[in-house]
């Protein structure tokens, strides 16, 4: 691929090879019992998968986003539950490599490269969404703790994640309100209860959960960074690598949808030929290929953008926007050419067409991303005063 280095290619090779040989034979039976995939999980472990966004020297594998984006891509094309099972734990890594503390980061990081510690993010809460700065978890200093109070929802991985970046109000009070946002690094205690499994249409397997903190104390130490105030924009740099992800995952969905397509296209046969030369059919996989193509070079350019150091939300939520957008439009089309195959549970066509959705809702909802997006344009090509 384009862009990566020979280490980074034979990485890619390695984990589709992995999904070929081992998640595409089980994960029809795993995701319609909705059964988590600790065997297949225990072997992304073992391929350095939850490194890969971490440096020596705490990790040996630290990759490019753009490879990271290609990974993913290759675990969705798989099974997206997969990708979701190694998603938040890298914004948290990211999170720790950026702004954590030297003691942070020689806590968390090493067993994260591993995998022996996971980790996962907590910011939607249920009246809030996708404003994060409305946001009601607080955490109130008391001596040398914090002691958190609020609920979350919607945090993946939360019953075997040992780490959980929280995003609370450390100042309530603070106007405007991002400046009293924090993130505290929280591990499992007294007061910290995995409420419940949400019900879920698709993205099966992993687990999505309500937490609720009830006098939950953490050390100050827990504060990511050692500075209060900083959270919300740290996580915003954060949610950069978080969209690009996404982005890749409805990257794997499509092109897994798309793969399907043409090969049903080309064994299917009406009226006396393929039905792939019906020129409707025709038509949907030139658009389907067309528009997926169009995707992938949108999320490596924001993967790029994000290597380079610069801001990169803009470029991200454009990625997370049109590969999500082009993701669901596949899912859709390929089960029309199905025809009533792609209506049955015999077949992974509505696979797709369930798990699709939720790169258009997840990481902020795509209505989201278009106002970050024009809010973005405004500010990098702002007319003169």
């Amino acid at each position: 691929m384009d862009g990566l280095s020979d280490d980074e290619g034979a990485i890619v090779a390695v984990v589709r090879e992995f999904v070929d040989r081992e998640v595409r034979p089980v994960v029809r039976e795993l995701e319609h019992a909705d059964t988590y995939p600790e065997r297949l999980v225990e072997q992304m472990m073992g391929m350095g998968v939850f490194g890969l966004a971490i440096p020596e020297p705490w990790g040996e594998n630290r990759v490019s986003a753009q490879c990271y984006a290609a990974v993913t891509e290759e675990l969705a094309r798989g099974w997206m539950s997969l990708a979701g099972a190694m998603g938040g734990h890298t914004v948290v890594a990211k999170l720790l490599v950026d702004y954590g503390t030297p003691e942070q980061r020689d806590t968390y990081l090493p067993r994260m490269a591993t995998g022996e510690v996971r980790a996962t993010m907590a910011l939607t809460e249920p009246s809030g969404g996708s404003d994060l700065q409305a946001l009601r978890t607080t955490a109130r200093r008391e001596g040398d703790e914090y002691v958190v109070d609020g609920s979350k929802t919607w945090i993946t991985n939360a019953r075997r994640s040992q780490l959980v970046a929280l995003l609370c109000k450390t100042d309530p009070a603070a106007t405007p309100a991002h400046r009293g946002i924090s993130i505290l690094l929280v591990e499992k205690g007294p007061g910290f209860h995995v409420s419940r499994d949400l019900p879920k249409l698709g993205y099966k397997g992993v687990e999505s959960c309500e937490l609720t903190f009830d006098d939950v104390r953490v050390p100050v130490t827990a504060l990511l960074g050692g500075e209060e105030g900083q959270g919300f924009a740290q996580m915003m740099r954060g949610l950069e690598i978080g969209r690009i992800q996404v982005a890749s995952r409805a990257l794997g969905v499509g092109r897994a949808a798309l793969e399907d397509a043409l090969r049903y296209a080309q064994e299917r046969e009406s009226f006396g030929k393929p039905i792939w030369q019906h020129q409707s059919v025709g038509n949907y996989l030139a658009d389907m290929a067309t528009s997926l193509e169009a995707a992938r070079q949108l999320v490596h350019h924001a993967a790029r953008r994000y290597d380079s150091g610069d801001r990169a939300d803009l470029e991200a939520g454009m990625a997370k926007l049109f590969a999500s957008e082009t993701a669901m439009q596949i899912a859709l089309n390929a089960m029309r050419i199905h025809g009533g195959y792609g209506y049955s549970t015999e077949f992974d066509v509505e696979r797709y067409f369930r798990d699709a959705p939720l790169m258009i809702v997840g990481e902020g909802t795509n209505e989201i991303q278009r106002t970050v997006i024009a809010r973005q344009l405004v500010k990098r090509y702002r007319l003169p005063s």
